[in-house]
C-alpha cells in the first residue's frame, strides 16, 4: 500500500507502487494530459518514476512554478537534436535552462549563422510536433563511454568520468536522439508548445575554461505561454534601446578601448553624471555619520596574505615589483585598509560604532571575455563603508543600513528590492562556531529590521554571511547591488581591538556594506533605468538656455550666468537656426529641460519652459522658474 498526500491536505492511496502519471489519472483525464513531472517530497521526478513509499506528491502542470524550468531544459533538448540532424558531424556538450531560457554549447568547425538559427528553430518545431516521448535509461559506464566515443562525442565520453561512481549514468531519450542527462523531463516534446524562440551565438568554451577547446553557444528563451514569450521579446527590444553601451556613445557618456581594457574614459557629460551621483552618496554618508576615508592603492602582498585575499583572491589581483623585491598588490577592496585606519592608536567602546567610508578606486584582473560596457570592468570605485561595532550593536546597526539603502534606492529611483541571504561557502576562513555566531546574528538583525528575504545558500563570503539586496528596474530587470556582511574573522586575523568597559581588549564585529556596489555598474543600471533621461538633479546637462532670435542673445546669457549661480549645470545656444531645431537637437541629448528665449521673453523678463518628452510649453517669469528649477535641480541628499 503506498499513501499520497497532495498539496490541499487529500490522500490518494494504492495497492503498491504508482507514477506520477497514473496519480494525476486517478484525480482527472485533463490534469494527465497537463501533467509535466511531479514533486515528490520536494524533489522534481519524471511523471513515469514509480513512487514506491508514502509520499507528499504535488503535480506539475504549467501553472506551477517548477513548469518553466523544465520546459527550458526540455527545449535545450530539442535544440540539440535539431543541431545534430541539420549539421552532421556537430558535438554536443552541455545544455542547461537559465532563469529565462536555455542554451547548448556545440563543437563546430563552421560558424553558426544568424539563418542558421532560422533553420535551427524551424527543426525544433517540426521536433515538436512529432511529440517524441522522453524516456530515461540507466546505462553502464564503460558501455556508454564507448558508444560516445563510437559515435564521435568526445566531449561526452570525457564527461563520464567526471560523474561521481555512486551516481546512475542516466540517459534521455526522445526518439533516435539521445543524450547524458539527470533529468527530470516532461512527457514528451509535444509539451513544450510553440513559446521559444533562439536568440544568439556566443563564443564559449569546455567547462569555462579559457585553456580548454573553443565552443559555441546557441541561447534560446523558453515560457510556458505565447503570452509571456511575447512580453519577454518586448522586454528585450526595450533592453536594447537601453543599452547603456549605446546611450554612452550617443549621449557622449563615455567609452572603452582596447588600450586601457576593462577601463572608462569618461567625457565631460559622463563625469558630470559620475560626480552627481558621488557628491550625492558623500552627503548622504555625512549625514548618516560615516567618516570618509582614503586608503592605498599599492599594498605589500603580506597584508593581503594574513587578511586572507591572498588565497581567495590572487588570480584577480594586479601585481607590481618594486626594485627591492617586494610583491606589491593593487588594491581590489577596501576591507584590510580600512582596518589598518582602526587599528591606529587606541578605541575605546564608547567611540563604536564607527562608520568608515570611501569611494575605494580599485582594480580586479576580471576575464577579458567576463567584460561588458560599465557592468563588468577592471578598474572601478566602490561606495564601500566598513562599521565596526561591538555584538550588541549589530541589530541596530542593521536596522540603520537598511533604512540608509532603502531610501537611496527611492531617490535613485527603485522602489522594488528583494532581499537574498547567502550563508556558509564551501571554501571559507574560520571556525564553524564562528560561522554559527555570524549566521545567527546576521539572522537577528534582519528580523529586527523587518525584512523579508529568501535564502540563497553557499553564496556568502568566505569571512562572513552576507544579505544581498536586489533591484528591479523599469522594465522588470533584476540587478544585486546593496550587500551587507558580517564579519568575526578579519578584525581577528588582523589584530584589531577596542577597550571593553572592563578595561580588556575585545576584537570589533566589522560590518562590511555597500549601497550602490560600484560606481561604474550602478551607472549603467541607471542609465539603462531611465534609458538616458535622468530626472533633472541628476542629469549632466539639466539646462540649456536657446535664443529664438540673435537680438536675444545677451538675455539668454544673463539667464544662464543666474542658473549657474544657483548651482546648476547649463548651457547656452546661441547659434542662428531655428528654435525647432535647436529644441529637436538638445532633445535627442536628453537634456531635461530647455528654456527658450526670444525678444518678448527679454523685454518682459520672463523663460518659455521646454520639458523633455513634451510638446507643450510654459511661460514664467525668470524669477519664478530660478526658484522651481532650483529645487528641481538639487540633489535630494542636499534637501531637509
Amino acid at each position: 500500500m503506498v499513501a499520497i498526500t497532495l498539496p490541499d491536505g487529500s490522500k490518494r492511496e494504492f495497492d503498491g507502487p504508482v507514477t506520477g502519471h497514473q496519480l494525476a489519472e486517478s484525480i482527472g483525464a485533463r490534469l494527465a494530459k497537463d501533467a509535466l513531472a511531479v514533486v515528490v517530497d520536494g524533489v522534481l521526478k519524471d511523471t513515469s518514476e514509480p513512487i514506491t513509499t508514502d509520499a507528499t506528491v504535488e503535480i506539475v502542470t504549467r501553472k506551477h512554478e517548477e513548469a518553466a524550468p523544465l520546459l527550458r531544459h526540455d527545449c535545450a533538448h530539442v535544440m540539440a537534436e535539431a543541431v545534430q540532424e541539420l549539421f552532421p558531424g556537430t558535438q554536443v556538450t552541455f545544455g542547461p535552462s537559465t532563469e529565462t531560457g536555455f542554451y547548448y554549447d556545440f563543437a563546430r568547425d563552421e560558424p553558426f549563422s544568424s539563418d542558421d538559427l532560422e533553420k535551427i528553430e524551424a527543426k525544433m518545431h517540426e521536433i515538436i510536433a512529432r511529440n517524441e516521448p522522453f524516456r530515461r535509461q540507466v546505462w553502464d559506464r564503460a558501455e556508454a563511454k564507448a558508444f560516445f566515443e563510437g559515435k564521435g562525442e568526445k566531449y561526452k565520453a570525457e564527461h563520464i568520468d567526471n560523474i561521481p561512481g555512486d551516481e546512475d549514468l542516466s540517459i534521455y531519450t526522445q526518439g533516435e536522439w539521445l543524450d547524458l542527462c539527470r533529468g527530470p523531463h516532461a512527457p514528451s516534446t509535444g509539451h513544450i508548445g510553440k513559446a521559444f524562440k533562439l536568440l544568439k551565438v556566443s563564443g564559449a568554451y569546455w567547462r569555462g575554461d579559457a585553456n580548454n577547446d573553443q565552443l559555441q553557444r546557441i541561447y534560446g528563451t523558453c515560457w510556458t505561454s505565447e503570452k509571456e514569450l511575447k512580453a519577454y521579446l518586448t522586454m528585450l527590444e526595450e533592453a536594447e534601446k537601453r543599452d547603456h553601451r549605446r546611450l554612452g556613445k550617443d549621449l557622449g557618456l563615455f567609452h572603452l578601448q582596447e588600450e586601457a581594457v576593462g577601463s572608462v574614459f569618461w567625457h565631460p557629460k559622463g563625469w558630470a553624471l559620475y560626480r552627481g551621483l558621488e557628491d550625492y552618496m558623500r552627503k548622504t554618508l555625512d549625514k548618516a555619520g560615516y567618516q570618509e576615508v582614503r586608503t592605498p592603492q599599492l599594498i605589500d602582498r603580506s597584508l593581503w596574505e594574513k587578511s586572507g585575499h591572498w588565497e581567495k583572491f590572487r588570480e584577480g589581483m594586479f601585481i607590481a615589483e618594486s626594485d627591492n623585491d617586494r610583491i606589491l598588490a593593487v588594491k581590489p577592496m577596501n576591507c584590510p585598509g580600512h582596518v589598518q585606519i582602526f587599528r591606529q592608536g587606541q578605541t575605546s567602546y564608547r567611540d563604536l560604532p564607527i562608520r568608515m567610508a570611501e569611494f575605494g578606486n580599485c582594480h580586479r584582473n576580471e576575464p577579458s571575455g567576463a567584460l561588458h560596457g560599465l557592468m563588468r570592468v577592471r578598474n572601478f570605485v566602490q561606495d564601500d563603508a566598513h562599521i565596526f561595532c561591538t555584538e550588541d550593536q549589530i541589530n541596530s546597526e542593521t536596522v540603520i543600513f537598511c533604512d540608509l539603502l532603502k531610501s537611496v534606492y527611492k531617490d535613485l529611483g527603485f522602489e522594488e528590492i528583494v532581499v537574498k541571504f547567502s550563508d556558509r561557502p564551501e571554501k571559507r576562513a574560520g571556525t564553524d562556531e564562528t560561522w554559527d555566531r555570524a549566521e545567527e546574528a546576521l539572522r537577528d538583525a534582519v528580523a529586527e529590521a523587518g525584512l523579508e528575504y529568501s535564502a540563497n545558500p553557499g553564496e556568502g563570503a568566505f569571512y562572513g554571511p552576507k544579505l544581498e539586496f536586489v533591484l528591479r528596474d523599469a522594465i522588470g530587470r533584476d540587478w544585486q547591488c546593496g550587500t551587507l556582511q558580517v564579519d568575526f574573522i578579519l578584525p581577528e586575523r588582523l589584530d584589531a581591538s577596542y577597550i571593553g568597559e572592563d578595561d580588556k581588549r575585545h576584537r570589533p564585529v566589522m560590518l562590511h556594506r555597500a549601497i550602490l556596489g560600484s560606481f561604474e555598474r550602478f551607472l549603467a543600471i541607471l542609465i539603462e533605468q531611465y534609458a538616458g533621461k535622468f530626472p533633472l538633479w541628476l542629469a549632466p546637462v539639466q539646462i540649456v538656455v536657446a535664443s529664438v532670435t540673435t537680438d536675444a542673445n545677451d538675455y539668454a546669457q544673463e539667464v544662464m550666468d543666474k542658473l549657474k549661480a544657483a548651482g546648476l549645470r547649463v548651457q547656452c545656444d546661441l547659434r542662428n537656426e531655428k528654435i525647432g531645431y535647436k529644441v529637436r537637437e538638445h532633445s535627442v541629448q536628453k537634456v531635461p529641460v530647455i528654456l527658450a528665449v526670444g525678444r518678448r521673453e527679454a523685454e518682459e523678463q520672463t523663460v518659455a519652459v521646454r520639458r523633455l518628452g513634451s510638446k507643450e510649453q510654459t511661460v514664467m517669469s525668470l524669477t519664478d522658474a530660478l526658484v522651481a528649477l532650483t529645487d528641481e535641480g538639487t540633489s535630494p541628499a542636499e534637501k531637509v
